[in-house]
């Protein structure tokens, strides 16, 4: 590939947070801690999810894959900018940039389309009550699933691969923490508008199709709780819907406002912070907000640890 054939023997420098050096220090510490929440908190969720058989749900399945998605997602570009963020060296090999663009785009669009298939599963769950378990059968969910990675990994190998093929003429600095398909864009010296294009467009499909029917199917949902009489039914709505609107609101909100903008304002710190959130503080915060908010995950924690501790000495 173009890119990565031009770089070879002189690496990428990622930019990042280099020009305000006095942030640096602070947010390796925060980086650090969010990265670490990341890895305990989703893979908690992933092992209790899998041992206990109280949940072994449509509900849960997709919540397991979201979390190995935060897990594989955080892990592809926290490492390199905790590296980059502690000493003077800035820089990643072409090699590790590819690898680092494919996997992160791959699993950021798995996430868009998993949390429209997140939406549906809660819209059967409350509006075809009696259905639900006709409706979410195990085949379905298994193929709701393979079609979210799949999306996923169609959309990294056409934007990718377009990517990677555009020349650089000898322009290897990335004004960015981690090599991102519109950072890489700009990189190229020659005319990118149908990259741009075909961005955009991409992002509609990916970002602003999951979004809208993650809207229509809670537009539903909210005219179904409206005629809950129960008190107890609406606590149980609530419990599982909210947990799921805080995620979609925050990674929506925060990727649609640097996918969806005008391409000048990307390399600004602005969007580098924003970016931040949506890749390193996002991850760490979804194990937080289902497991505080759901009693079905407490008290499957509280089992496992019953279980331990019984079994010990």
């Amino acid at each position: 590939m173009q890119m990565i054939n031009e770089s070879v023997g002189g690496d990428f420098v990622l930019v990042g947070f280099s020009d305000q050096p006095q942030l640096e220090k602070i947010l390796f510490v925060g980086v650090l801690i969010s990265y670490f929440l990341t890895l305990v908190g989703n893979t908690a969720i992933i092992l209790v999810s899998c041992l206990d058989s109280m949940l072994h749900t449509p509900m849960y399945y997709f919540l397991t894959n979201l979390s190995l998605i935060d897990l594989c997602f955080t892990t592809s570009i926290v490492p390199q900018l905790l590296w980059n963020l502690h000493g003077p060296a800035k820089t990643i090999t072409a090699v590790g940039c590819a690898i680092q663009l494919y996997v992160s785009l791959a699993l950021g669009s798995t996430e868009c389309v998993l949390l429209a298939v997140m939406a549906f599963d809660r819209y059967a769950a409350i509006c075809w009550p009696l259905h639900y378990a006709t409706i979410m059968h195990p085949r379905l969910c298994w193929s709701f699933a393979g079609m979210s990675w799949l999306s996923g990994v169609g959309n990294t190998l056409i934007q990718g691969t377009i990517t990677l093929q555009l020349p650089l003429c000898g322009n290897h600095r990335i004004y960015h923490f981690f090599c991102e398909v519109p950072a890489m864009i700009k990189l190229a010296c020659v005319d990118v508008h149908a990259n741009e294009v075909q961005l955009f467009m991409a992002s509609l499909v990916l970002l602003l199709l999951p979004l809208a029917l993650i809207l229509v199917s809670y537009g539903y949902i909210v005219q179904a709780v409206v005629r809950i009489r129960s008190v107890q039914a609406w606590h149980k709505v609530l419990g599982t819907c909210v947990s799921h609107l805080l995620v979609v609101s925050l990674f929506y909100g925060t990727i649609t406002a640097m996918y969806i903008q005008p391409n000048s304002s990307y390399a600004h710190s602005q969007g580098k912070f924003i970016t931040l959130l949506y890749t390193v503080v996002t991850p760490a915060l979804n194990p937080l907000i289902y497991t505080l908010r759901n009693k079905d995950v407490q008290g499957a924690l509280r089992r496992l640890v019953g279980k331990h501790s019984s079994t010990g000495p």
